[in-house]
């Protein structure tokens, strides 16, 4: 990859670039491990989860649950690696991500890949506060874990500027919504997505989070059919909607079932993440976990 050199292709090209790398990894065409993977694919579609299902615990213990659960393919949450961010100033987290080097990066995917765990893609969210080194950052800390995706909370307005480091990288950076509808910037609606990804390279994408895009009033099966080719990821959780609860999954309004259905019926390579956010303080997270992954499977055998 020669860095500063802008590659121009097209929206079919890269589509196949995004669609075939996708369909690559998941058959673990690029494990760096002997070790044999846990496999997490059912009816064709990889699940797995985001590692901030598991917050409640370290890297090591969260890399466990993955085991014990039997959930083969990860997305890791920043919050994983770096300082806690309410114990540690803006400035002391920002010197953490440009002077960690990069091989500790790599040693947290040979812990990934000697669990028999796919990581798929490092959660790293941009934000206003961010200089550029530290944005940069990112793309190296994921280069340097063999990743193909980041998935990012971030601003609509920076789009610009991470299609620039995207393209440079030729890492894909999936954005991530909620359900904040009065802010314009933030990720939440068709509209946001569609602001950010209108003239940009193929290395925008979505990581679309069907819970808190039921909860902010969108339809996600129809999101799903019409920017398929542009997403990266799946967040799988139950939410009602109008900025309900997270919910127990079949408890909510979050139409899992057909989104699931979706990926299945159409051989759609996309990650289906769970993302656990309903539990409370005491409750077990590897147990409710397991929960969300036999209901998924349920509902992809039925």
């Amino acid at each position: 990859m020669t860095q500063g050199k802008t590659i121009k292709i097209s929206r079919r090209e890269a589509a196949k670039t995004i669609v075939g790398g996708t369909a690559a990894i998941l058959a673990g065409a690029r494990w760096a491990s002997a070790v044999k993977p846990i496999d997490s694919v059912v009816r064709g579609v990889q699940v797995g989860a985001q590692s901030y299902s598991f917050r409640d615990r370290p890297l090591d213990a969260a890399i466990k649950a993955y085991q014990d659960v039997g959930l083969g393919e990860a997305e890791l949450w920043q919050g994983h690696l770096e300082p806690d961010e309410e114990k540690t100033s803006r400035e002391a987290l920002r010197a953490w991500r440009l002077k960690t080097p990069l091989s500790f990066f790599r040693g947290v995917r040979e812990k990934f890949d000697s669990a028999g765990v796919l990581l798929y893609a490092y959660n790293y969210s941009f934000d206003h506060s961010m200089n550029e080194a530290e944005m940069r950052r990112g793309f190296e800390m994921t280069r340097a874990m063999g990743l193909k995706y980041i998935t990012a909370s971030s601003n609509v307005s920076l789009a610009p500027a991470i299609d620039k480091l995207a393209t440079e990288f030729h890492i894909t950076v999936g954005f991530h919504g909620h359900d904040e509808t009065s802010d314009p910037d933030q990720f939440s609606t068709p509209d946001t997505f569609q602001r950010a990804l209108k003239g940009a390279s193929m290395y925008l994408a979505i990581n679309l989070d069907i819970g808190h895009f039921t909860a902010a009033g969108g339809d996600a099966v129809a999101f799903i059919k019409q920017y398929h080719d542009r997403i990266v990821t799946l967040h799988i959780k139950d939410r009602k909607k109008n900025h309900g609860d997270n919910l127990p999954f079949g408890q909510g309004e979050t139409p899992i079932v057909a989104v699931l259905h979706l990926l299945r019926d159409n051989n759609w390579r996309i990650p289906a993440n769970i993302e656990y956010e309903y539990g409370k303080p005491g409750m077990d997270t590897v147990a409710e976990v397991k929960k969300c992954y036999a209901y998924c499977r349920q509902a992809l055998e039925s």
